[in-house]
């Protein structure tokens, strides 16, 4: 155990409250201590991020070094090139890696090309301004001379003839001769997508039009519309534009590396082995958890906030294996989707998992608007810090129920008393982005402590070799990945 590391900071944005209304973190209040990811796991690689005061750079040269490598030949200097990232990169240990990641990739293919006309699109969610603050927060705005633009789903679109169809995407994702796919092997929605074709998952996502994007959520269901990227990206639309992808190679801990590759399928195929291997272990020693008071400190959407790389959305259903395919066969089942609940609250089939009962109470301390977030605060007692917060969540279309299950109360040193007083334990786990560990209570961490011997065994021996045979992914291609972070 160690003393608690420093939370990422409160940002400025229309999507939640101005920064200096945060006036405590939890992380700071007595009884907290942090656990490094590296100290429960010893066999998780190194990182070059967070890695010191030339952090930044390491993440740049790794950048270089992998970009350096890839073919570009398909790119001439009268080409034009569409840079493509998504919002959830800008979350990512503090935003600042998945920047410098933008950046380098500019910076190379200018040298490699001899292009100059280079520009950044930026695809959203459901917070339609969001990417339009990151651009500016990273300086994304002057780094690409005035070419850099957030995108909704609501812009205009493209059609996009598919084996399947017509399907849509953003105009101005494919404006250019040539596209980049820049992400991250980040898990995120891992209850969402498995671990399955994530490295495709954009181009159904934070590239199309909402008609298409919706498929996720209103149709067909997360796992279930996975096929819609699949056709997108291979259609001879996408294709002809496609050059190449690079994606931040990042573990619960920190970045690992870059990943650069003219094959998505191959990339994709190595973000599995990331995302199972490098996540797999917290994401089941976080199942271990018996009771606990879950709090919401990190400035995203409350279900986005991280604790040991592992968003809270993915803590509601760490009381089941979300990466069994097998035992959890259902294509669309999600753990908080209001759709799979009737109005009594319980869900309308039988084995539809229940949210995971270790969570006894939800602090929000700090976490942002712009999800549909009522579902959590019905079905786990939610208390909100600030008059400010409570009023803000009740402006938001997309919340507008949300304070109608939870309490609020002025600080968060009152929050906390009244969440161990009604609920009766000590034991707390801080969403707040620790960078490296977790933040939590020294009563949940001596748990963590006790379990994560035996959880490493367990991934290794029995659910690491049936999680990569569900995704028919070969596991030789772990052990050159080892061989190469070595």
């Amino acid at each position: 155990m160690r003393k608690p590391i420093k939370p990422i900071a409160p940002k400025p944005s229309q999507y939640g409250i101005d920064p200096s209304l945060v006036k405590t973190r939890v992380a700071e209040m007595p009884g907290m201590v942090s656990l490094l990811l590296k100290d429960l796991f010893p066999d998780l690689p190194d990182v070059i991020f967070p890695a010191g005061d030339d952090a930044l750079q390491n993440v740049r040269k790794a950048a270089e070094d992998a970009l350096m490598k890839v073919d570009m030949s398909m790119i001439k200097p009268e080409h034009s090139v569409n840079v493509l990232c998504s919002h959830h990169g800008f979350t990512l240990l503090g935003g600042e890696p998945y920047a410098e990641l933008l950046k380098a990739i500019r910076d190379v293919v200018i040298e490699r090309t001899g292009t100059k006309n280079i520009r950044l699109r930026a695809g959203v969610g459901m917070r339609f301004r969001e990417t339009e603050e990151y651009i500016k927060r990273y300086g994304l705005d002057v780094y690409y001379e005035g070419k850099a633009i957030g995108l909704a789903p609501v812009d205009e679109g493209v059609a996009i003839e598919t084996e399947i169809g017509t399907l849509y995407g953003l105009k101005k994702i494919y404006d250019a001769d040539w596209i980049i796919h820049a992400h991250h092997t980040d898990v995120r929605e891992v209850h969402f997508h498995r671990q399955v074709d994530k490295a495709v998952k954009p181009f159904a996502m934070s590239y199309a039009r909402i008609e298409t994007r919706s498929t996720y959520h209103q149709n067909l269901g997360p796992r279930a519309a996975n096929f819609t990227a699949r056709a997108i990206f291979e259609s001879e639309y996408v294709q002809n534009k496609f050059a190449f992808a690079a994606f931040l190679n990042v573990g619960p801990h920190g970045v690992v590396g870059v990943d650069v590759d003219n094959d998505l399928y191959a990339l994709n195929d190595r973000a599995t082995f990331v995302g199972c291997q490098y996540y797999g272990k917290i994401m089941t020693l976080l199942g271990e958890v018996d009771e606990c008071i879950a709090v919401l400190d990190f400035p995203c959407p409350g279900p986005y906030v991280f604790a040991a790389g592992v968003i809270y959305a993915n803590f509601l259903g760490a009381n089941t294996d979300l990466y069994d395919l097998e035992k959890n066969p259902l294509p669309s089942y999600t753990w908080y989707t209001e759709a799979f609940y009737a109005k009594n609250g319980k869900p309308i089939l039988g084995d539809i998992p229940e949210i995971n009962p270790a969570i006894k109470m939800c602090v929000h301390n700090y976490a942002w608007l712009g999800y549909p977030s009522a579902f959590f605060s019905e079905h786990i007692p939610t208390v909100v810090v600030g008059q400010e917060q409570a009023d803000l969540f009740d402006t938001d279309p997309l919340n507008m129920q949300y304070m109608d299950h939870a309490v609020t109360v002025k600080t968060a040193e009152a929050a906390m008393n009244f969440a161990y007083k009604t609920t009766g334990t000590d034991k707390v786990i801080i969403f707040d982005g620790a960078m490296a560990g977790l933040n939590v209570s020294e009563s949940l961490a001596k748990l963590l402590i006790e379990k994560a011997p035996a959880i490493s065994k367990k991934v290794d021996e029995e659910l690491l070799p049936k999680w990569f045979k569900q995704r028919g992914v070969d596991i030789s291609i772990l052990e050159k990945l080892q061989k190469s972070n070595k």
